[in-house]
């Protein structure tokens, strides 16, 4: 899960460093010995997999975000510097590149020529010939919003403001750019980022993102929507003279959960509700005729992870209706066609796919699917950027198979056409993956099994879990980031498991709400048949089995440990172990609400039957636990209660806290560090 919370683990972070210092020490298996058994595996010819593994994920070329033109003739996109030694931290380039002739891509941004700087967010104008971005080459770490010819040139800055700049997007006219502002914020938005500690009185202050057009001709920056009303997304009207956003009052940290639907006058400022829905909403566009507003409902545990059923509504808030209703898939994202029909994008089972909908008839016609994951911006999500009348579609592909590249998508060539060949010379350093399905509790439940490198069908191998975070997620065919480990222990000669137990994403919006109240058990039962099912498919060691996962699946880990030994090994990543104090811990109760039914404090009961700790005793797996120490999603406290737990009850253990990190770690020796450990930490114990 990634829920967030600031200031939970400060007074708890000094003593948590000085315990990643002495609990390498516990037990037997000291961070040494681990090593010199991860080293006894060396190949003859001593390069190691472990090594094989760290140098493909680290020299990946990773993509942030690619744009196709509106009229479909040109694709932008955004991608990691990379020097002789990996990625430069901080430092992104933009590069457009012309699909009907054929000449190599070019190279845009701000700054002098060649200059390296952070570059971002690519918005193209309506009539496809004007880019519009954020980069901070006026002053490092502060974005500004810049405008520059797709063919090239000079690029102009826009404008000169103090705090956080996201998400551009063009008038109709072309006159005004909207953007989303933070006044006077000192760190980027979102969820994953490390925390800024805080001292002193402790009170619930907040910086409010807040919807602001900018002047084109004079760069003149004015916000529109008020001062205590937090903006997550918005939309254009067609006529330009509105905008439908999703916004909540107060705390945006903690209020997207409970955030309405609302009608904004771009002159005036009015905003007017027209929609509170009874879970979470997203991505809200308006119809090409102006007069309804589709978006994405659903139970989501996160912003930006999005999943749920395709809600229309009257744009003057009157007729909501799901055009989806009890469709076996969830919707990811959505947007309008010229011919009044909606273009989405959804998981279905493990896999993704892009269909249209007439909302007049409801019919629904799927034109792409693969097993792979496609997102035009970002890691986790599965958002499409197509051409204004939808017969092109732009994103970054991958999947275990193949590393991410930019491609195109067109009705006459489903098959995904490259625009980028960056990552040509890679080859996956693990093997080959399988979806499987099974049964569980009257569900049909699918999982990712991949497969260890040179495997031998002769030969019995270890299987090791890995549980996605969320829980409203999804794990797909992917291509891994140097924040997943999962796919390393497949290239150390381990079978994983990726299941998509119940509260996943990818069967439908029961299938998403059937963990509600339940956390730990239906979800747990279903990754246990999975693991029985991988032992009847594939020569798995029933004796030689270990879980893992981060955040959620960090949580599951924990409650795992505390629920059956079958399990010789576990490394629990920013994981919950115990939700009472969990949730006096973080400031963002509010997404605790819909899956749990109540407060803490109106029914502790509900809370306690899903925390490890109250099952500790039954505990016996060694457990790896990590976490960073500035994480404001899972504080840090969780996973030291469930060390000094294991601690005292004499079962064996390490702790880890990384310094100066938030829920998914930026520092690479850090990454790096998380997979040695995690794989150092398996094969001490799963090796035969």
């Amino acid at each position: 899960m990634i829920p967030r919370t600031r200031h939970a683990a400060v007074l708890a972070i000094p003593l948590l460093l000085l315990v990643s210092r002495s609990v390498a020490q516990e037990k037997t298996g000291t961070a040494q010995d681990v090593e010199k058994r991860l080293k006894a595996a060396q190949k003859p010819h001593g390069v190691t997999p472990l090594d094989n593994v760290l140098s493909t994920l680290f020299a990946t070329h990773n993509f942030k975000q690619a744009a196709i033109s509106p009229d479909g003739n040109s694709v932008a996109w955004v991608e990691e510097v990379h020097s002789k030694n990996g990625v430069i931290s901080g430092r992104t380039v933009i590069y457009v590149k012309n699909l009907k002739s054929g000449a190599p891509p070019k190279r845009l941004g701000a700054g002098v020529a060649d200059s390296l700087h952070a570059e971002s967010d690519v918005a193209w104008s309506s009539d496809s010939q004007k880019i519009a971005f954020l980069s901070d080459a006026a002053k490092k770490g502060q974005l500004q919003l810049h405008v520059i010819n797709a063919a090239g040139g000079t690029a102009k800055i826009l404008t000169n403001v103090k705090g956080f700049l996201a998400n551009p997007g063009w008038s109709p006219d072309g006159k005004t750019i909207a953007v989303l502002f933070t006044e006077n914020a000192t760190r980027a938005s979102g969820p994953l980022v490390a925390e800024t500690p805080a001292t002193g009185e402790i009170k619930d202050t907040f910086f409010e993102q807040r919807l602001a057009v900018v002047d084109l001709p004079t760069g003149k920056l004015t916000q529109i929507t008020p001062a205590d009303t937090y903006i997550y997304e918005y939309d254009w009207s067609p006529d330009g003279k509105h905008f439908v956003v999703s916004s909540a009052l107060g705390n945006g940290d903690n209020n997207w959960w409970v955030a309405e639907l609302s009608t904004l006058d771009a002159t005036t400022g009015l905003l007017k509700s027209i929609y509170k829905p009874k879970l979470q909403i997203a991505n809200p566009v308006w119809s090409p005729d102006g007069k309804q507003i589709a978006f994405i409902e659903g139970l989501m545990s996160d912003e930006g992870l999005t999943g749920g059923d395709i809600y229309i509504i009257a744009s003057d808030g009157s007729e909501a209706k799901n055009l989806t209703k009890d469709r076996k898939a969830s919707a990811a994202w959505l947007g309008w066609l010229p011919d009044k029909k909606i273009l989405f994008s959804e998981y279905v089972g493990g896999n993704s796919a892009i269909a249209t909908l007439d909302p007049a008839t409801g019919k629904i016609e799927q034109h792409w699917s693969a097993e792979g994951a496609l997102t035009s911006a970002g890691v986790f999500g599965f958002l499409l950027s197509p051409s204004k009348d939808g017969k092109a579609v732009a994103g970054i592909f991958r999947s275990f198979s193949h590393a991410p590249e930019v491609v195109v998508i067109t009705p006459e060539s489903p098959t995904p056409t490259l625009v980028t060949s960056r990552n040509a010379s890679l080859k996956p350093a693990w093997g080959e993956a399988k979806s499987i399905t099974w049964k569980n509790d009257g569900h049909e439940v699918q999982g990712w099994l991949l497969y260890p490198r040179d495997f031998d069908p002769a030969k019995k191998y270890p299987l090791v879990v890995y549980v996605h975070g969320g829980p409203s997620h999804i794990t797909l065919s992917h291509w891994p980031g140097t924040h997943d480990f999962s796919s390393g222990l497949a290239a150390m000669g381990y079978f994983v498991l990726s299941p998509n137990p119940r509260g996943s994403f990818g069967q439908g919006e029961a299938f998403t709400r059937a963990n509600v109240k339940d956390f730990g058990y239906g979800d747990f039962k279903d990754i246990m048949a999975g693991v029985d099912e991988a032992l009847k498919v594939a020569p798995i060691d029933p004796n030689r089995l270990g879980i893992t996962g981060w955040s959620y699946g960090g949580f599951m880990t924990m409650w795992a440990v505390t629920q059956t030994n079958r399990f010789k090994a576990a490394m629990a990543g920013a994981g919950l172990s115990n939700w009472q104090s969990y949730y006096g811990q973080n400031l963002i109760d509010q997404w605790m609400i819909p899956f749990f039914g109540k407060s803490v404090y109106d029914d502790p009961e509900i809370y306690a039957k899903s925390s490890p700790i109250n099952f500790i005793k039954k505990a016996k797996t060694p457990t790896l636990i990590l976490v960073g120490d500035s994480d404001g999603e899972v504080p840090a406290p969780q996973s030291y209660e469930f060390w000094h737990a294991l601690k005292t009850l004499g079962v064996e253990t390490q702790f880890f806290v990384y310094e100066r990190e938030g829920h998914l770690f930026a520092n690479p020796k850090h990454q790096r560090d998380v997979i040695a450990r995690t794989l150092a930490w398996f094969d001490a114990h799963l090796r035969q």
